[in-house]
């Protein structure tokens, strides 16, 4: 009988690819497909053809030194929790048959290998080594544990290589564009690596390998791995103001440079990072291991050093801001959260878990945080995995504010509201902000947090910024959210609530501020002396020009204080509100940009109005994941003020689908860089 020869196998890549949702990831060289789903392969035979009742097939697939070995079976019963091969009797072709492998929906996430063996009724086992696969995680399988259950979901929080990161204030949010690249070469493996890379794995790789079934053990893993500080970790913190040995993080625009350059540098932590740098890698790391994930901002975020909920902010009586406590207040701080079953806690708590990969804390004597369920943090379960009482100070401490004189303290006032004011995400399909503080936090009224902050600043909205000494109230508003090249135009109101009259000291002072630091010296002041009458209220209107704050507060922020001091009883009353400054955006147009099509090119206008009262020049960069091979650069000669240029940019999509074309503007004599971006669909050609 003539002997049963295997000729080659093919992985029939792009069936694969398409079944298992992972046709993005072409680029790879390895076959990529997801747990809890089957994935075929066709043996092609020479000599003579596969004989069911005579021959046998096993596959043995190893990750590391695990192993299962499998007979291929003509039964297509599979089982969510064994490995299964298998060969379908319905029209199966004898000379090439396909056999079906399909893993259980807890399998590890890694990169496989795996091995055919044939038996014939007359002659020994023969083998045949042919290939690799990767693994994923898979949210469509509902019998994976990160299982989400709406298309819509998965296409924004695993299939979606762009997004937008929301920074700023609560008052005037600022929409930074990132471009996750899970999709661009080599990223896939990169993050692969990462797994490889971790101490766990280097400290008992067996153990790893079989940890790696878990969403919440690779999620503690990589929120470890995205910083170095205890390992050899994807990126190197830096808050100082100075990025000489590095890149500010704030140049970043996506993750992919990021991750190659650590690859490329043999697993050396790359320079710098900072809270929302942090979370957007890590975002792109789960995203490609198949675990939905999305960024999330919480603003006026609480680092309560103290275990107390309080955290302590100090001002002089002329309103300038001190740098006095240990615990802080971030305006903003950046983190994730990646969507999950948590077989671990029991029911209630499933669903989106937070993970900080930004070195605050350690966590079991590591910097990662996380998973913590969000709703434990909504609920105070402290008693449950992992980091929670950390997370709820974050969102929930109180401010306690002390104006001191000659080391006295002259007032003092609680506000219970402004830590957690507004968290939120970018919203599904959608290049805006969703509001999902409720999902934190017990939102006490509907006046209480950023739904009742408006810009025009009625009563309602104010009424945490009001101090109060014993007879006199005020009150700090910005007439408006603040833009680039304008005016700074606020009010002061001041009540007093007594039958006598009084006068007052009114002391106003502005600093430029970092998200994360205390303020720097007083850029901005004004003193002066009002007269109220009794049970009189006042109104003071102020403002500071452009030339007064351009070239200090760049993309910083601004703290700005009032302080009243009644020159009789010498009682004191301080109102604050920090802000930052809208900048300009770029616009992108794109000619008939309703008949995209796969490698065509197309053409895209830049365009920027200068509104600052000085003139600019800078450098003008471009980027789209899936549009441009690596980036394009430009550079802008000396605009005037009023000024407008257009650059035009030529561009072809090399991927199908939702894609983000971005610019930045990077300005060299003022500390500010202006963003802009367009969502453009790419069809097929």
């Amino acid at each position: 009988m003539e002997d049963l020869k295997i000729q080659n196998v093919n992985l029939e890549k792009s069936e694969n690819l398409e079944r298992h949702r992972t046709e993005d990831f072409s680029s790879s060289k390895a076959l990529v497909v997801r747990r809890g789903a089957p994935f075929k392969v066709t043996v092609q035979l020479e000599g003579r053809p596969f004989n069911p009742k005579t021959d046998s097939l096993r596959i043995k697939v190893m990750l590391g030194r695990l192993y299962v070995i499998m007979p291929v079976t003509l039964s297509k019963k599979v089982s969510p929790s064994h490995w299964k091969a298998y060969m379908e009797p319905e029209g199966l072709d004898l000379q090439s048959p396909s056999i079906f492998i399909s893993s259980p929906a807890s399998a590890s996430v890694g990169c496989y290998r795996f091995q055919l063996y044939v038996f014939t009724q007359n002659s020994r086992k023969k083998k045949c080594v042919f290939g690799k696969f990767i693994l994923l995680c898979n949210p469509w399988c509902p019998a994976d544990t990160v299982f989400i259950p709406f298309e819509d979901l998965r296409e924004e929080y695993i299939q979606n290589d762009s997004g937008l990161l929301f920074m700023g204030t609560a008052m005037n949010l600022v929409s930074r564009p990132w471009s996750f690249d899970q999709y661009e070469s080599g990223v896939l493996e990169t993050c692969l690596n990462l797994l490889q890379v971790s101490p766990q794995h280097q400290k008992n790789r067996r153990l790893d390998y079989l940890n790696r079934n878990n969403p919440v053990y690779i999620s503690r893993v990589v929120s470890a791995m995205i910083n170095s500080e205890d390992d050899r970790g994807v990126l190197k913190g830096n808050w100082s103001g100075d990025f000489k040995q590095g890149v500010n993080p704030s140049v970043w625009t996506g993750s992919g440079d990021i991750l190659r350059q650590w690859a490329q540098s043999g697993f050396r932590p790359v320079k710098y990072g900072q809270c929302w740098v942090f979370a957007a890698v890590m975002c792109t790391v789960m995203r490609v291991l198949g675990i939905p994930c999305r960024v999330v901002t919480n603003f006026n975020s609480a680092h309560d050093t103290n275990d107390n909920l309080v955290i302590e902010e100090f001002y002089t009586e002329t309103g300038q801001k001190l740098n006095r406590s240990k615990d802080s207040i971030w305006n903003f701080h950046v983190w994730v959260e990646c969507w999950m079953t948590r077989r671990d806690l029991g029911p209630g708590m499933d669903g989106w878990q937070v993970l900080d990969p930004t070195p605050q804390e350690r966590s079991g004597g590591v910097f990662c945080c996380g998973p913590a369920p969000v709703k434990a943090i909504k609920d105070r379960r402290i008693d449950l995995l992992y980091d929670i009482p950390f997370v709820y100070a974050e969102v929930n401490a109180d401010i306690h504010t002390i104006v001191v004189s000659q080391g006295r303290l002259v007032s003092h006032s609680t506000d219970t509201e402004r830590v957690g004011s507004l968290i939120c995400t970018k919203d599904v399909g959608l290049p805006r902000h969703q509001n999902i503080t409720r999902d934190y936090k017990y939102i006490k009224s509907p006046t209480s947090t950023l739904t009742s902050r408006s810009s025009t600043g009625s009563d309602d909205s104010t009424i945490k910024e009001a101090s109060t000494s014993n007879g006199v109230v005020v009150f700090l508003t910005l007439d408006k959210a603040p833009v680039a090249g304008e005016p700074i135009r606020f009010t002061v109101r001041v009540i007093n609530k007594q039958r006598v009259a009084k006068m007052m000291k009114v002391h106003l002072n502005a600093q430029a501020k970092e998200y994360n630091h205390s303020p720097s010296d007083t850029f901005w002041e004004t003193h002066g002396v009002i007269q109220l009458a009794p049970m009189e209220a006042k109104v003071i209107q102020q403002q500071i020009l452009p030339a007064q704050y351009e070239d200090v507060v760049g993309d910083d922020l601004i703290n700005l204080a009032v302080v009243l001091e009644d020159m009789k009883s010498q009682e004191r009353a301080l109102a604050t509100e920090e802000f930052n400054i809208a900048s300009p955006e770029l616009n992108i147009q794109i000619a008939d940009e309703d008949s995209i099509v796969l490698n065509k090119e197309q053409t895209a206008t830049v365009t920027f109005t200068n509104p600052f009262s000085q003139p600019v020049s800078g450098v003008l960069t471009v980027a789209g994941a899936g549009l441009i091979q690596g980036k394009v650069h430009f550079r802008m000669l000396q605009l005037c003020p009023g000024g407008r240029v257009q650059q035009p940019i030529t561009f072809i999509p090399s991927m199908v689908g939702r894609k983000m074309l971005q610019a930045n503007l990077s300005l060299t004599n003022i500390s500010s860089t202006i963003r802009g971006f367009k969502m453009v669909f790419v069809n097929r050609a």
